[in-house]
C-alpha cells in the first residue's frame, strides 16, 4: 500500500535517528567544523605546547624514497623522503567515544603549532605539491599528533676523493629545529635505527649503498645555544667497473702500444715517431677527459697517479727512441770519419800497431771482424785512434796507438723490451694492492 507524505517523512526521520544511534562518534558526523571540534580558536598556537614547562619531546621517523643524484663536482646529494613528526599537544584533544583519529591536509597545518624543522647544510629543498600539497596531519583524541610531509632535499656532502674512483663516501642528512633550543624542544629518533626505513628499489648507477643508520647529537651556536640534531648517515661504495672500462683499460693499452716501437727497426723513423706521438696525445686526451668531470681539488687522486705514471711510461718510450737514434747517428758519423782516415794510416811505417786479424776489406766495411752475431743483434765495431801527446820514455811526440771499442746501438731497445713491461707490471701490483 503506498505511503502518504506524512508516512514518508516519519520513515525518513526514523532512518536518520537510527544512523545517529549507529555512529555516536561526533568526529564522524558531518556538522561541526574541525576548528570548532579542535577548539583552535580558543588557544594561541603561536606558542609551543606546555610553554614555560619542560621541553616538548618530538619523535621523528623517516622513510627514504629515493637517492636521486650524487655529484662529485658540486659535492652534494639529492634525496626524496617522507618526514614524519610525533608529539603531543593537549590543546588539540577532543572528545571521541570510539578513540578514532581525524586526518587533515595541509590547510589545517597553517593554523596550529608544528615543529620548525629544517635541513642543516641543505642547498635547496621543497615539499611536493602535485596534485595537491603532500602534507598530512593526523590528530588523536588525547592530543597526540602525527605530521607527515614528502620532501626532496639537496644537501652538502663533503667527499674525500683521494682514493677516487676506488673510494667509499659517507654522507649525512641533518635535521634540526631552527628556533627552539633543547630547553624547549627535544628531538629524538622515535624507534632508534628502526626509525629509518628505505625503499628496497633504491639503486644508483655509480654507487652501491652499503648501509643507512641514524645518530643524534647536540649542536652549539654561540649566539643562540644548544640544539638537538638528528643525522641520517649512509655509506656509498663506488662501482669501479665503469672506470676500468673507460679509464684504466685504455690507459694500459696505450702504454702497451708504446712498447711496440721497441721491436721496430731503429732506422724506420716514419714508423716509430708517429707511434710515440699518437700514444702521448691519446694519454693526454684520457687525462683531460677524466679531469673535466671532476672537481678541482688541491690533492692528488688515485686515478691521477695511475694516469700520470702511464703517461710517463709512454713519454719515456719516445725518449728511448730519441736516445737510440742519437747514438746511432753519432756512431755512423764516427764510422764515416774512420773510413776517411784508414787509407792514409795504411801507408804508415807502423804495420805492427794493427791487429793481425785485421784485413783491408774489414776496415773499409767496418764489419764484424769475424765475430758471430749475439742474440740476433749484429754488433758493429769502430776503430778509435788514440793519439799520444808525448812518449813517457823517449819524449817523442806523434806516437800513435789504436784501440778497438765495441758499441751496440741495439742494446737500449733490447733492455727496454724487458725493463719497461717489468716496471709497469710492478707499478700495477703496488697500485692495486694499496687502493683495492
Amino acid at each position: 500500500m503506498p505511503l502518504t507524505g506524512g508516512a514518508r517523512r516519519f520513515r525518513n526521520s526514523s532512518s536518520t535517528s537510527s544512523i545517529f544511534k549507529r555512529s555516536p562518534d561526533i568526529t564522524k558526523v558531518w556538522g561541526p567544523k574541525s576548528e570548532q571540534l579542535l577548539k583552535i580558536d580558543n588557544h594561541d598556537f603561536t606558542m609551543r605546547p606546555g610553554f614555560g614547562g619542560p621541553a616538548v619531546p618530538v619523535g621523528v621517523d623517516v622513510q627514504v624514497e629515493s637517492l636521486d643524484a650524487i655529484s662529485e663536482v658540486d659535492m652534494d646529494f639529492t634525496m626524496t623522503l617522507y618526514l614524519r613528526h610525533y608529539w603531543k599537544d593537549e590543546r588539540l584533544a577532543f572528545k571521541s567515544n570510539t578513540n578514532l583519529s581525524m586526518t587533515f591536509d595541509g590547510r589545517l597545518v597553517k593554523k596550529i603549532w608544528v615543529p620548525d624543522m629544517f635541513f642543516v647544510h641543505s642547498k635547496k629543498s621543497f615539499t611536493h605539491d602535485t596534485t595537491t600539497e603532500n602534507v598530512m596531519l593526523r590528530v588523536y583524541p588525547d592530543g597526540k599528533v602525527l605530521y607527515s610531509l614528502r620532501v626532496t632535499v639537496t644537501s652538502m656532502c663533503s667527499m674525500d676523493l683521494s682514493r677516487f674512483p676506488l673510494d667509499t663516501q659517507t654522507c649525512s642528512l641533518e635535521i634540526e629545529s631552527y628556533a627552539y633550543t633543547d630547553d624547549d624542544l627535544m628531538l629524538y629518533w622515535k624507534e632508534g635505527n628502526r626509525s629509518l626505513n628505505t625503499d628496497e628499489k633504491i639503486s644508483l648507477s655509480q654507487f652501491l649503498i652499503q648501509k643507512f643508520h641514524t645518530t643524534t647529537r647536540l649542536a652549539f651556536y654561540s649566539s643562540t645555544g644548544w640544539y638537538n640534531r638528528l643525522y641520517i648517515t649512509f655509506t656509498l661504495r663506488r662501482h669501479v667497473f665503469f672506470f676500468l672500462l673507460q679509464t684504466y683499460f685504455p690507459a694500459t693499452l696505450m702504454v702497451m702500444l708504446s712498447w711496440v716501437s721497441f721491436w721496430i727497426d731503429r732506422r724506420a723513423v716514419p714508423a716509430r715517431v708517429p707511434l710515440g706521438i699518437t700514444t702521448v696525445l691519446t694519454m693526454s686526451t684520457i687525462i683531460t677527459g677524466v679531469n673535466a668531470s671532476m672537481p678541482r681539488v688541491s690533492y692528488i687522486k688515485a686515478v691521477d697517479i695511475y694516469l700520470w705514471v702511464s703517461f710517463v711510461f709512454v713519454f719515456l718510450s719516445v725518449i728511448e727512441y730519441a736516445a737510440v737514434n742519437y747514438l746511432s747517428t753519432l756512431q755512423e758519423r764516427k764510422e764515416r770519419l774512420l773510413r776517411e782516415r784508414l787509407p792514409c794510416t795504411c801507408g804508415l811505417a807502423h804495420p805492427g800497431m794493427m791487429s793481425a786479424s785485421y784485413s783491408e776489406v774489414e776496415a773499409n766495411t767496418t764489419g764484424n771482424y769475424g765475430l758471430p752475431e749475439s742474440n740476433g743483434v749484429k754488433r758493429e765495431r769502430m776503430l778509435v785512434q788514440l793519439a799520444m801527446e808525448s812518449d813517457q820514455v823517449t819524449g817523442h811526440v806523434g806516437s800513435s796507438a789504436y784501440s778497438n771499442v765495441w758499441i751496440d746501438t741495439h742494446v737500449i731497445d733490447k733492455y727496454s723490451r724487458v725493463l719497461f713491461p717489468g716496471s709497469y707490471v710492478l707499478f700495477n701490483i703496488i697500485y692495486w694492492s694499496i687502493y683495492s
